[in-house]
């Protein structure tokens, strides 16, 4: 069962910039990116105090020079599913902090959807995943995309899922501020996400 997100408090971008910049990113060098907060209501959603699956407990900031806006979203897997190994019967995957230098327009792909959004198709990332023995770390090509959840729960698998009701609002930014900034190659360039947790 989904938990409806709550309003977002205030953080500027005077706040996240010096976690964004200890990840790694140049931020005079990327004028546009997005930046993702784990854990961000952890204290006030879900049982106090830690990060929770299968609700919208994150936010995901558009960052430009020209804007700085906040989403409700999920950056954890809907489910737990302990496996092994890196193939068909692999844990399911939660994407690893940091910053992914992997992300661009182009369409979410499922059995039942296919609609634009931003997906990992510039190189790999690291996910840490659930084991039958533990948790274990694995670098690929997962599709871990940043896309609509759903009313009923917040449909990842790994991906980055933004509250459906903010979703037209968050693709409309997004692709503004890729124009503003990247010109006619908007949809070929990279956006720069850093997932950071909250502590």
């Amino acid at each position: 069962m989904t938990i409806v997100p709550q309003t977002l408090p205030r953080m500027s971008w005077a706040d996240l910039r010096p976690r964004v910049e200890a990840a790694g990113l140049d931020v005079a060098a990327n004028p546009f990116i997005i930046a993702g907060v784990r854990g961000y209501y952890r204290q006030s959603m879900g049982p106090t105090g830690g990060n929770d699956r299968g609700i919208y407990d994150d936010a995901l900031f558009i960052v430009s020079p020209a804007v700085f806006a906040a989403f409700n979203a999920n950056t954890d897997p809907s489910i737990r599913r302990p496996g092994q190994g890196t193939g068909a019967g692999k844990g399911i995957a939660t994407l690893q902090p940091g910053l992914w230098q992997v992300h661009r327009f182009d369409n979410h792909r499922t059995s039942k959807s296919n609609y634009p959004a931003i997906c990992q198709r510039a190189g790999p990332v690291t996910v840490l995943r659930d084991g039958t023995n533990g948790t274990y770390l694995d670098s690929g090509m997962f599709g871990i995309n940043i896309h609509r959840g759903s009313w009923n729960g917040t449909s990842s698998e790994g991906c980055q899922t933004i509250y459906p009701s903010q979703w037209d609002s968050f693709m409309a930014t997004a692709r503004d501020q890729a124009r503003r900034f990247h010109g006619s190659n908007w949809q070929s360039r990279v956006i720069p996400y850093v997932l950071l947790e909250e502590v």
